[in-house]
């Protein structure tokens, strides 16, 4: 690995996910209560993503967090 590639490395090593809320997988229809609580999120100015949590089957809606 080049030494660019080292440090983008170690750079992402040290992403968490923080768990902002969740939602079983099962919803009603057309209802997408995780993507809406990630928006609502977003327009906070705070950056959010949905998963899929397939263990539990759940959607996550998350936070990326930088720690050093």
């Amino acid at each position: 690995m080049s030494p660019a590639d080292l440090a983008a490395h170690a750079a992402a090593s040290f992403v968490r996910r923080r768990i902002l809320a969740d939602f079983p997988a099962g919803g009603p229809r057309g209802s997408w209560p995780a993507e809406e609580r990630a928006a609502e999120f977003r327009v906070q100015g705070r950056p959010a993503t949905v998963v899929m949590d397939l263990p539990t089957d759940r959607f996550l809606v998350v936070a990326e967090e930088v720690s050093s």
